[in-house]
């Protein structure tokens, strides 16, 4: 068993996922990172070095089998889970009409399903051990609603997790688990188009746009608090506080 800390992120093999796994790695931990692509997990490795402490696990999150075998994984080469990061997800704005049937069932997938199936074990597994951090990476527009950022679904099932944070924290306190949530705002990422930065910008009363390393503080500050649990920690340069 190593005596690394280790660290399961879901969603790593690109922007803030990516971010987190190597703010991790430098933090010390053992890491193990979840994706559906095999080619970008191995090119992923490679951009860090191929260091021994961190493996990949290919799989769709939003399957429970997926959740298993990444768990299973890591308590194979690292002895024990003390972090899991639920950052799969993706965001997808559009008017409330214009939301497709396959739209819905693509976000609650990803953004509930593969939430709901890696916490179920990771709590399975924390429980046992009598200690743990779960760590949801949700929206800050799933608390302060923006008619700039039309998405009534994503603030649906971010607004969703936001409020399962608070009851999990409640359940797992007796067993020394603490449950929190990251919701950031805009973050530079390949997702935003630089050509909209401006308009992104003037999102957030800091008229700035957040760094994946703003994100990565959050998360590694989380992993370390002890006696903080069933917080909805905003990252977003003000977004959330109200209209402005």
């Amino acid at each position: 068993m190593s005596t690394k800390r280790t660290v399961v992120i879901t969603g790593a093999s690109s922007g803030i996922g990516f971010g987190l796994v190597q703010a991790f790695l430098d933090s010390g931990f053992n890491v193990v990172g979840n994706a559906r692509s095999e080619a970008r997990l191995t090119e992923a490795k490679a951009e860090l070095g191929n260091p021994e402490s961190f493996i990949g696990v290919v799989g769709d999150i939003a399957k429970p089998e997926t959740a298993t075998r990444i768990f299973q994984s890591a308590i194979e080469r690292f002895g024990k889970v003390d972090v899991l990061v639920n950052n799969a997800g993706f965001f997808l704005p559009k008017p409330f009409i214009d939301y497709t049937p396959e739209d819905l069932e693509n976000l609650l997938d990803t953004n509930l399903k593969g939430v709901v199936y890696a916490s179920q074990v990771a709590a399975a597994h924390m429980i046992e051990r009598k200690q743990g951090h779960i760590i949801n990476i949700t929206a800050a527009v799933a608390l302060q609603a923006n008619i700039a950022v039309p998405a009534a679904l994503p603030v649906l099932i971010k607004g969703g997790l936001n409020q399962m944070t608070r009851a999990l924290a409640l359940e797992l306190s007796p067993h020394n688990v603490k449950v929190n949530s990251v919701a950031p705002g805009i973050i530079e990422t390949p997702m935003h188009d630089p050509a909209i930065h401006d308009f992104l910008s003037g999102l957030a009363p800091t008229g700035r746009i957040g760094q994946v390393s703003d994100i990565a503080d959050a998360v590694l500050y989380l992993a370390n608090a002890d006696f903080t649990t069933g917080v909805v920690l905003p990252v977003d340069g003000g977004m959330s506080s109200g209209k402005w």
